[in-house]
């Protein structure tokens, strides 16, 4: 019986080395380059006269105190209530503090609707020197959006919102206190993460006992994996420093939805210090998660994330 029991435990040893080795090269193999190349159309903004002109580079030194990129995808009917919750506050700081310069980039991810339309009426409303549209010729996903917006901005600090405004844009003000109260700031390198983590427990309450195992099953996948001590890695409210934001979407390889959680992962290994702020946050109807699938689609990332660094297939310096 005994060594029955040891040939079935040696067999299982075996049978899950195999599929371990099997999944390791699948996640290899499976890595595609990110293609950071742009599109000509991609190059350039409209300005309010309908003219061309050229977006700034990341590279550059900074020229506004704060950038707001915000990344939409079929967005027409939820964007307008977060762009005049967002325009609202910035012109009202900025009258009370002239000082303060701001610019919006709306990242239009390859939409079907009227996304850009939209947002190109806040261009002509304030200008398009506070309120830019890029628009992406493919869809590329929200992580390449964000990127993509990211790479053409102009701020001190960079501000990553959901077009759904489900994050009050005034909490903007917490996590730049969470960020300023970041000592020290390794070559200025800092980032400060909104959080739902507070809400938990409500959120516990009002969900299905599989929707629930599926959030426990992501957050220990993300912390046994990725990200140690960030509670909330997903919330899509986070400001970086310019010189993070270069450092870490420099590095990124995921373009869709599990791509904070490898800007995180890719800051804790440069040991760019992180801040975690209790922001205010609503569910919005309209989101472009399919629960299930979504969450399964997001472990695997994890998974394929961890072990394509761990085989050297991503690496931290792309360029």
């Amino acid at each position: 019986k005994m060594d029955f029991l040891c040939e079935i435990v040696q067999a299982l040893v075996a049978l899950a080395a195999l599929v371990f080795i099997v999944v390791l090269i699948i996640a290899h193999v499976t890595a595609g380059m990110v293609n950071l190349t742009r599109h000509e159309k991609e190059k350039y903004f409209l300005t309010a006269t309908g003219e061309k002109e050229l977006f700034p580079s990341l590279h550059d030194p900074h020229s506004r105190e704060l950038s707001v990129v915000i990344p939409a995808y079929n967005e027409e009917l939820r964007m307008p209530v977060m762009l005049d919750e967002a325009t609202e506050y910035l012109e009202r700081r900025q009258k009370q503090h002239p000082p303060f310069t701001y610019e919006i980039i709306v990242v239009d991810d390859g939409s079907k609707d009227k996304t850009t339309e939209v947002a190109l009426r806040y261009s002509r409303k304030y200008g398009a020197d506070k309120v830019r549209v890029l628009t992406l010729v493919k869809n590329r996903g929200k992580g390449g959006a964000v990127r993509m917006g990211t790479l053409s901005s102009r701020g001190k600090v960079i501000l990553m919102a959901d077009a759904d405004g489900a994050t009050k844009f005034s909490d903007v003000e917490k996590v730049e206190a969470g960020l300023n109260n970041l000592n020290p700031k390794p070559e200025n390198m800092a980032i400060s993460c909104g959080s739902r983590a507070h809400l938990e427990q409500d959120s516990v309450a009002q969900r299905s006992v599989f929707r629930t195992f599926l959030m426990y099953g992501f957050h220990f996948l993300v912390w046994f994996l990725c990200v140690r001590g960030i509670k909330d890695t997903q919330c899509g409210f986070k400001l970086f420093t310019r010189e993070a934001a270069l450092k870490t979407f420099s590095s990124l390889h995921v373009e869709r939805w599990a791509f904070d959680v490898e800007l995180l992962y890719i800051a804790q290994c440069f040991k760019i210090p992180i801040a975690e702020v209790a922001v205010n946050w609503t569910e919005i109807e309209g989101s472009k998660l399919v629960p299930f699938w979504s969450w399964l689609q997001m472990g695997r990332d994890l998974i394929f994330i961890r072990l394509r660094y761990f085989t050297r297939k991503f690496n931290l310096k792309l360029f």
